[in-house]
């Protein structure tokens, strides 16, 4: 090992392209192991709050490969923070997330099929965020090698980011203090929409997101006509009359939220509202009411300001609903962050290793398995069965004006993912690599959903998308270590940015994700098995 060089003195430029050369042989000589780990992760598939054994497969691996590791990060269960130091400079960041969706369980195969012994109902990854994490863990593990062969100092930090899916842990961990102090965070995804695919994002980034549960307690039905029947020795007997409950409290909210959907912000700007009813089941006697009912809202707005009149709305419907069904209400925050902050220098750096790497390719192993699905839905195989713009670049400016096409003029965010609440923390990059994706076939449309899930999990399918991301982290890393004059351009661009538009959090220091929710969960059976359920329909 040579001198252990300080990050923050300038390093030769042959030292950083040697550095990165070395950090892409490692990927090269490890993508058996990473291909068998994402394979693990991706088959556990795991839901938001509940990715017990992915957590812990991170853990025990990261403290393997030499990192301090702090399992239960934040409070949270399911988190975890590794740090490794290779002595003083530049501090950077990269996360895994690794929570699978509801009722999305498919088989890494050819044809539609839950995966062996679950329920079609169990989760699934489909962005995948299995191969988010091995991708970030690749260019983790690479910049690590690398720094010790060529002693390059600086610290690596590495956050185990569940839930994602409700956009639950970022937030928590930027207020316990889990990014401060960092110089750089990179922020990556397998792409999920056109045009950024194989790109950074530039101006647009993702806005804000509000997700929060309201909950209906019908605790004192006894109290709702005390006078209707006096005579009874009891408040609750067979011919009193019957408070309406938190069922009914719960389809008042449903019904009038959906009823109000249109009246609460004018229709364009691309915001969006969801809900989700919480079924952790209380079947009851037929002559008492529902003793509680929960619906979790979630919406994503361009700006703070268009989620606060949401939240207005809904708040307002909640109150009245719950007074109509003699019902108390409580509620409980999700998830409330803030839109995201773009740094064009680390945009610019990351595109520029992304370049030097080049899109994934599909090799003949991978056509064929993306022939054989089309085969199987009836459809004639194409000779190039892949989206065109799987393989192929777009800058970051030629993605922004592609993007800015579908956009109102003075839109400056659109979508949401909890990555923005990092860009608030320090200078942070956002990028994409393509997952696979199969080109429409002539006047067929899009395919089903379960295709590109499908593909996910398929080794010769998914491991360009691994081994692309990868080794652009590293060699973006690498930059940031050994050129100081990037780190401090990026450095000033950030503060630049939070003096022109400062965004205070948006949640209370003390805040901490509702965990114990009836969120979706597996039990065991006899054998230790997980069972989901419903088991089938």
């Amino acid at each position: 090992m040579t001198e252990v060089l300080s990050g923050q003195a300038a390093g030769p430029a042959g030292l950083t392209d040697e550095a990165k050369a070395t950090a892409r042989v490692w990927i090269d000589a490890n993508m058996g192991r990473l291909s068998q780990w994402h394979r693990h992760i991706w088959e556990l598939a795991e839901p938001a709050w509940r990715e017990f054994q992915s957590a812990a497969w991170y853990v025990d691996r990261l403290r393997a490969e030499g990192f301090a590791v702090e399992a239960g990060s934040g409070g949270m269960p399911t988190a975890f923070a590794a740090e490794w130091t290779n002595g003083p400079g530049p501090v950077l960041l990269t996360y895994a997330e690794y929570d699978a969706v509801p009722g999305n369980c498919q088989a890494a195969g050819h044809q539609q099929e839950p995966r062996d012994g679950l329920s079609e109902f169990a989760p699934g990854h489909t962005d995948p965020h299995s191969a988010l994490g091995i991708s970030t863990l690749a260019g983790l593990l690479a910049t690590k090698h690398a720094m010790e062969v060529y002693g390059i100092s600086g610290t690596l930090k590495y956050t185990g980011e569940p839930a994602e899916k409700v956009q639950g842990s970022k937030v928590v961990h930027g207020l316990r203090g889990y990014y401060d102090g960092v110089d750089a965070i990179v922020s990556f995804h397998p792409f999920y929409m056109l045009p950024l695919c194989n790109t950074a994002r530039w101006d647009t980034q993702c806005g804000s997101y509000y997700s929060k549960v309201y909950t209906f307690v019908c605790d004192q039905p006894e109290t709702w006509q005390l006078s209707a029947n006096p005579n009874s020795p009891i408040p609750a007997s067979h011919s009193a009359a019957r408070a309406p409950g938190a069922n009914v409290a719960l389809m008042s909210m449903y019904s009038s939220s959906r009823i109000m959907q249109d009246a609460m912000l004018p229709s364009f700007g691309g915001w969006s509202l969801s809900d989700a009813i919480f079924t952790q089941g209380q079947a009851t006697a037929d002559n008492l009411p529902a003793r509680i009912a929960q619906i979790q809202y979630s919406w994503r707005c361009p700006t703070i300001e268009m989620a606060e009149h949401v939240l207005t709305v809904l708040d307002r419907n909640a109150e009245h609903a719950a007074a109509m069904a003699h019902c108390r209400l409580e509620t409980t925050w999700v998830a409330r962050n803030r839109p995201g902050r773009t740094n064009h220098v680390l945009a610019q750096t990351l595109y520029g290793n992304l370049e030097a790497v080049g899109a994934p390719s599909y090799g003949p192993d991978a056509v064929a398995a993306a022939q054989n699905i089309q085969q199987n839905l009836g459809l004639e195989p194409l000779d190039k069965p892949f989206l065109d713009e799987c393989e192929q670049l777009i800058t970051p400016q030629d993605a922004e004006a592609a993007l800015r096409e579908h956009m109102a003029p003075w839109q400056k965010n659109w979508t949401s993912d909890d990555y923005v609440e990092m860009t608030h923390y320090a200078p942070t990059v956002r990028f994409y690599v393509s997952r696979p994706a199969l080109k429409p076939a002539p006047g067929q449309g899009a395919y089903p959903g379960w295709v590109m899930n499908a593909l996910g999990g398929i080794p010769e399918t998914i491991d360009p998308t691994i081994e692309t991301a990868g080794k652009t982290i590293t060699g973006t890393f690498i930059d940031l270590l050994t050129r100081p004059d990037v780190l401090a351009d990026a450095r000033t661009e950030f503060d630049r940015r939070v003096a022109e538009d400062p965004m205070p959090a948006l949640l209370e220091p003390d805040f901490m994700p509702p965990t114990e929710l009836a969120w979706p969960d597996y039990s065991t059976d006899t054998s230790g098995s997980r069972v989901w359920h419903p088991k089938s329909i």
